[in-house]
This record gives structure tokens, sequence and C-alpha cells, in this order.
């Protein structure tokens, strides 16, 4: 039993009304976020209200918080976009989300009916795919938060879960088995989702391959477990920060290496030890000399590097166009190549009967008025996921 079991709606119909709750407010970059009443209205047409019963920190939410960049700086605004909770109501509209099912948010949607989402080539979404310049909803461009004399307070990638409840367009919610852990769900979000899938997705790592991952945060943790599952037979890890070596042997990374204390470049350490390079590496660091660095450790004839980090820098692909003409390929990949909404529930199942680890990703939990002790601990690099409660 969970804390869902406890939720129920039906004593008090708040259907149609606005809620006041709790929520972190972001109000200036690098702010500490503020715990306040927020006002959250009903959801509209093609929309849902949620109850979020867990969230978690992720560092594009830390880069937000920062104003790392222009577009994320829309305040006051509230953040986060990894959590799971229940359903409170639903807009006019939505037929396959009920009061009281159990899901999880997601900040990159599947609307089903534009090109993109008709398309098998892609997970991408023309109405409601990943848009930090978004800060109001699809519907009539206004907000759902307000504060107690009516003020806008701002949406964030089409999620904002630092709130006891949400509202969200029903493309981004994903209904899952009431039987799932919401705890770990929330995972899949984001971090868990977006590692597993640039593996399985993306890069379609084969049995017995090798790969190189840049930045073992939780998403690398997760291209691991991704990797580890589809049977890679050498799985190196790369990373300044050594507290990462032992959790990344858990979930699979055979090999260690800490750039700081090599006296040549990451990509000749690699090659040396893999004949040549590897078949895949992932680069989940946002740093572009680091991207340079994974391009160049993957064998030449062969080797993908796929793009996760986040790089709000206006520098460019640190690459010379010849250098293609050697066989190696680079791919971006926008959460794992997952179709959110068709997709996940099959992830949700896999990690129900075991197929992937998600214990180790939850690494500290908090009650959610300790939101800015969960933000440090990321901040410091002492945490991968810290569990907020409600």
């Amino acid at each position: 039993m969970d804390a869902v079991d406890h939720i129920s709606f039906e004593s008090t119909d708040t259907a149609g009304k606005s809620i006041t709750c709790k929520a972190a407010v972001a109000r200036g970059p690098g702010q500490p976020l503020v715990i306040e009443d927020v006002q959250v209205a009903p959801p509209q047409k093609m929309e849902v209200r949620l109850k979020i019963l867990f969230t978690s920190i992720c560092h594009t939410d830390l880069s937000a918080w920062k104003g790392e960049n222009e577009a994320q700086r829309a305040y006051p605004r509230i953040l986060g976009h990894e959590a799971a909770g229940i359903v409170e109501s639903v807009g006019e509209g939505v037929e396959d989300i009920k009061k009281g099912d159990r899901v999880i948010p997601i900040f990159h949607g599947e609307c089903g009916n534009c090109t993109c989402c008709r398309s098998r080539k892609t997970n991408l979404c023309q109405k409601f795919g990943v848009n930090p310049l978004k800060s109001v909803m699809v519907n009539d461009g206004k907000t759902r938060f307000s504060t107690k004399d009516g003020s806008p307070i701002f949406h964030f990638l089409n999620t904002s879960t630092f709130s006891e409840y949400t509202v969200v367009d029903s493309a981004c919610v994903v209904k899952i088995d009431p039987e799932a852990p919401l705890e770990k769900m929330s995972l899949l979000s984001c971090g868990v989702s977006t590692g597993v899938g640039a593996a399985w997705n993306v890069a379609n790592v084969q049995p017995g391959s090798s790969v190189a991952i840049f930045g073992l945060g939780a998403v690398g943790l997760a291209v691991a477990e991704g990797a580890r599952v589809r049977g890679a037979s050498k799985i190196i890890g790369v990373d300044i920060n050594p507290t990462k070596f032992a959790k990344g042997k858990v979930v699979g990374i055979t090999e260690f290496i800490n750039p700081e204390e090599l006296e040549v470049p990451v990509h000749e350490k690699i090659g040396a030890i893999t004949e040549g390079g590897v078949d895949y590496s992932f680069e989940c660091a946002g740093n572009l000399e680091v991207l340079r660095e994974a391009f160049l450790s993957t064998h030449m004839g062969w080797g993908l590097t796929v793009l996760l980090g986040i790089h709000p820098s206006p520098m460019l692909l640190p690459l010379h166009p010849m250098e293609l003409f050697d066989g190696r390929q680079i791919v971006g990949s926008i959460f794992g190549g997952f179709r959110g909404k068709t997709q996940l529930p099959d992830l949700a199942e896999q990690c129900m009967c075991g197929t992937l680890n998600l214990d180790e990703f939850i690494t500290h939990q908090l009650p959610f008025d300790k939101i800015n002790e969960a933000l440090q601990l990321l901040v410091d690099g002492k945490s991968l996921r810290c569990l907020l409660h409600f």
C-alpha cells in the first residue's frame, strides 16, 4: 500500500473549482524556492489537474533555477518535471484519462494527431514537444497558477510539478498500471526514460557491444542500466567525480575513467582499451569539450555518439565536417526516443517485473518543504534523485 491508497476525491468534490495548495515558487534566478499558497484553476478543454504525490529535481530544473538559459527566465514560475500522482479532475474532451487514475506527467507530450506523431520515424510532437519558451497553457495562452491576489504564476516544461496540484495538457499525462509504485514511477518522467531510451531506442545497443558514457548523473547511469540490459560487454563510465563510480558498478559499468587522472585525452585512452574505440558513446554532461571527446572515442567506420546533455551555450558543434567522413555519426536524443503516452506504460511494466532496477537512482528522500535542501544536494553532486513527498 502506498500513499495513493489513502487519497480519495469522493468526499470533497473539487472538480470545477479552484484549489488552494502549497507550491515551491521560483521568484528569481538562484533565489531559494519559496513555499507558498497558490491557486490552481480547474482544467480547461483537453487538460488534466493532478494531485502530485512524489516529485524530484533534475539538472534541467537546476539550470532553469539558476537562469542559465534566457528562454527559462519567466518569473514567478513553478519548476519541476519529474513526478507521479493521481488525477483529481479532467477537462472537456479528455477521454483516455479519468479521475482517480495513477499517472506520471511528461515534459515531452504526444498529441497523436500532428505530422510527427503520425510518423513512425520520430517521437517528436509539434504541439506538445519540449519547449523552454512555453510558460502558459496551449488552450488559451493563460496560466492555471496564481497568487492569492490573482497575479499569474508561470508554467514550466508542460508540467510544473513543484506543486501539490498542477494542471497539464492531456497529451502530457501517462496512465500507468494501478499497482505500480508511484514513488519509483516518478523517475520515468524524465531521467530514467531519457537514459534507458537513448540506449534502447536511439542507439539500439547490441549484445556484446562496447559503450562509453560521459557524465554519470542520473541520465548517464540510466544509459548504463539500459546498455547492461541490452547485453553490452564493456560499459565505460567517464566522470571527474569519483563518488559516482561505486553507484556505476551497480548498474553495470565495467570500467571507469577520471579525465583528471589521465595524461592523454580521454578518447585516446578509450581507443587504447577498446581496439580503436567504442561502438556507442553517450554525452550526458552538456559540455562541448566533452562532446568532442565522446565523438572521437567511437570507432571509425561505425561509431555512434548520442547527444543527451543540455547545452545552453551559443557555441556550435566542435566538429569539422570532414571528420564525418571517417564513418562516425552523431545524433541527438529527446526523451530517449520514447513516445510518452503509447510507450511509457510498457516501460513501467518492465520496471515492475524487474527488467530495470530503479532503486539505485533514488539516493535521498525528503518532505516537500525541504525542497531547497534537495536542490543543494544536487548542486553539490551528492544526490542522483532526491524524492520529495507531500
